[in-house]
């Protein structure tokens, strides 16, 4: 298949199951996210960003300019909601002409299947069916792509929880707890139904789970006890798809706000950390304050990714790939970037197996400023191209960092059981 089927993945038959080698994957990304949010008159509208972005008019010049940057992994995927029209319906038009042309440009997809919404007939994350469809979903998209190997069943599984239905800013825009782990719990169970789905029929196929990696710093000795509980809770979307033990405290709440014992065993029981890439977001928003009656506000940059992502990586032993990283400053972007890329190289160097870097996205934003809940249109410039399609300075920082290490870093591989 063009190079993408023998070039993206190596597999070598080994004792235990296979071992996957692979170079190193520089890599960005292109949006699709589609929540619901209310206006301000009450009516209900999707924000779907790569309209925003134009991607539906300039999807040819975007792939360009990713080739023009030196790439070869570019994390994307259809949008789900108007892709999947109802059980067993799909329109694959759109996905047809672009997934043809990454394949053609010897462009690797990490597959991103659903990226904070859902089609407006499963409605939002409080829907127990909606497990069920979306591994349907995921199935056909696999046997149409036969050549993708590389997916993201469901992008940020935390942050599409929480802000769904703890903030109450997204699709079902709940506020409670039980909300949160009524999302989450489906959220979890829909990506490994996914993950199940599409290796009955892509054997090979690598997941990358994108999390935002998180840590609450106490502001005074009144806040230690708050801080603890979110220092577990950032955690729970992870260990819910890696079958990691949560906490006693962690049990306590999952059975407090609705997840019965025999849904949490579900989870130990049933999940594809063999075959799993780790994949931390980081950015200046991912640490906050916490004061003393339980809220939050931003911290800034105090531990870094470094730090945070050493601490992901020590629960689940598994290999890494920085999978989100900008900041919304284009002159001070540069800088930025060179920053977590040492912060990165520097975890590779003291033995934590990092597969791949990414900055996200390709193109400027619209209303990041306000996480998607505000339909405002404000341009966000963090991108490495702006709306124009004409490159940022951290672009060209990028594209020089690229050629820089590109023959520099060793191909890493690591061992895998492929389950069938």
């Amino acid at each position: 298949m063009k190079g993408l089927t023998s070039d993206s993945q190596q597999y070598t038959k080994t004792a235990s199951g296979f071992s996957l080698e692979r170079p190193f994957m520089f890599a960005t990304g292109i949006e699709n996210s589609y929540p619901t949010i209310a206006t301000e008159d009450g009516k209900i509208k999707r924000v779907d960003e790569m309209a925003k972005c134009f991607h539906y008019e300039r999807w040819r010049e975007d792939f360009q300019l990713v080739k023009e940057l030196g790439l070869e992994y570019l994390r994307y995927g259809p949008p789900y909601y108007s892709t999947h029209k109802g059980p067993g319906d799909y329109d694959w038009s759109f996905a047809d002409e672009t997934f043809a042309s990454l394949q053609e440009l010897e462009i690797t997809p990490i597959a991103d299947l659903c990226h904070f919404g859902v089609p407006d007939w499963l409605e939002n994350f409080q829907n127990p069916d909606f497990p069920e469809f979306f591994a349907e979903y995921a199935e056909a998209f696999a046997k149409r792509y036969p050549w993708v190997r590389l997916f993201t069943p469901i992008n940020e599984i935390f942050i599409a929880a929480t802000f769904s239905a703890q903030y109450g800013w997204w699709n079902e825009r709940l506020s409670s707890d039980r909300a949160f782990v009524n999302a989450l719990k489906n959220l979890c169970k829909a990506n490994e139904l996914a993950e199940f789905a599409i290796l009955k029929v892509q054997s090979k196929a690598t997941f990358i789970q994108s999390e935002s990696t998180e840590y609450f710093h106490a502001e005074d000795p009144r806040c230690l006890q708050f801080a603890q509980f979110y220092n577990e809770k950032r955690f729970l979307a992870l260990d819910l798809t890696y079958g990691y033990p949560v906490s006693s405290t962690m049990y306590e709440y999952l059975l407090d706000n609705g997840m019965t014992r025999d849904e949490y065993h579900w989870f130990l029981e049933n999940h594809n950390k063999a075959i799993s890439i780790m994949g931390n977001d980081y950015y200046l928003t991912n640490e906050h304050l916490v004061h003393h009656d339980g809220s939050t506000s931003p911290a800034g940059e105090i531990f870094g990714y470094y730090v945070i992502t050493r601490q992901y990586y020590d629960r689940y032993r598994l290999p890494v790939m920085h999978t989100e990283t900008n900041l919304m400053d284009p002159e001070k972007a540069p800088h930025w970037l060179r920053k977590q890329w040492s912060n990165m190289h520097s975890l590779k160097l003291d033995g934590v197996p990092i597969l791949g870097f990414t900055w996200y996205s390709l193109t400027d934003q619209v209303d990041w400023d306000t996480a998607l809940r505000q339909d405002n249109g404000n341009v966000n410039p963090l991108g490495l191209y702006d709306l124009d399609r004409k490159i940022r300075p951290v672009g060209e920082s990028f594209k020089q960092l690229i050629q820089q290490w590109r023959d520099i870093l060793p191909t890493e591989s690591f061992s895998l059981r492929l389950r069938h």
